[in-house]
């Protein structure tokens, strides 16, 4: 055990080797109240992700399409994407009250404009070849997206997934930290209340283990997967 004087509980568990922890961990587990809230987290963290990147990836294609909404819009959403998503809460409060309305307004925020400026980065970058090929053969408007800008984007594309997946992640972590209802930021706040400093460091490694593997066994293997099929980087 560490001296109370050097190591107090109130700081980090005050036994060896992280014993209280992993204790709180097996019976968080056993008890199924960490599965239910990782799972609530994981539920909401998805809604928002895919409101973020169906909004995102409209909003980069008409950025694309339309210089006057990239010389607007396009600014707007760059200047929008320095501000972090936390700072939106108290107007997520006044707005819509604490609450899953709140919590997902901070989490689609979170992602939206990262991926807008990927997407548009992507559309952008598409080779004019292959536009002047395709509009000589007859294809325009939806169809040209379709069978050419988006299949073009695509590494673009998995780059700007995996880096607005983490600022979700994050962006729900201090969602639920501060107002949800259940989940692993609630947990975590119901540590810092009861200065149960093993329960927060359970969860703290839960959401570590939850990110790393989200973007090394997802996202990661993905972009490489794309980067090897569109002949960015060489296959082994």
């Amino acid at each position: 055990m560490f001296p109370a004087f050097l190591w107090p509980p109130i700081i980090i568990p005050n036994e060896p080797g992280g014993v209280s922890v992993m204790k709180t961990l097996v019976e968080g587990f056993a008890s199924g109240l960490i599965l239910e809230a990782t799972l609530i987290t994981f539920g909401r963290l998805l809604l928002g992700f895919a409101i973020a990147i169906t909004i995102g990836l409209t909003l980069g294609y008409l950025i694309t399409k339309y210089k006057l909404l990239d010389d607007t819009i396009g600014f707007l959403v760059t200047a929008l994407q320095s501000i972090p998503s936390i700072v939106w809460f108290p107007l997520a409060i006044v707005w819509f009250g604490l609450g899953f309305t709140s919590i997902m307004f901070i989490v689609t925020i979170g992602a939206t404009w990262t991926m807008t400026v990927t997407s548009s980065t992507g559309f952008k970058n598409v080779s004019p070849l292959h536009l002047k090929v395709a509009k000589t053969m007859g294809s325009s408007g939806f169809h040209l997206f379709r069978t050419v800008v988006l299949p073009s984007s695509v590494p673009h594309l998995i780059s700007g997934l995996r880096v607005a997946w983490a600022f979700a992640w994050r962006a729900i972590m201090a969602g639920e930290l501060l107002g949800g209802s259940g989940g692993l930021g609630q947990l975590l706040d119901m540590g810092r209340s009861l200065q149960a400093m093993d329960l927060v460091l359970s969860i703290m490694i839960i959401i570590g283990v939850i990110g790393t593997i989200m973007d090394n066994l997802v996202f990661l293997r993905m972009e490489k997967k794309v980067a090897k099929k569109w002949g960015l980087q060489a296959s082994i």
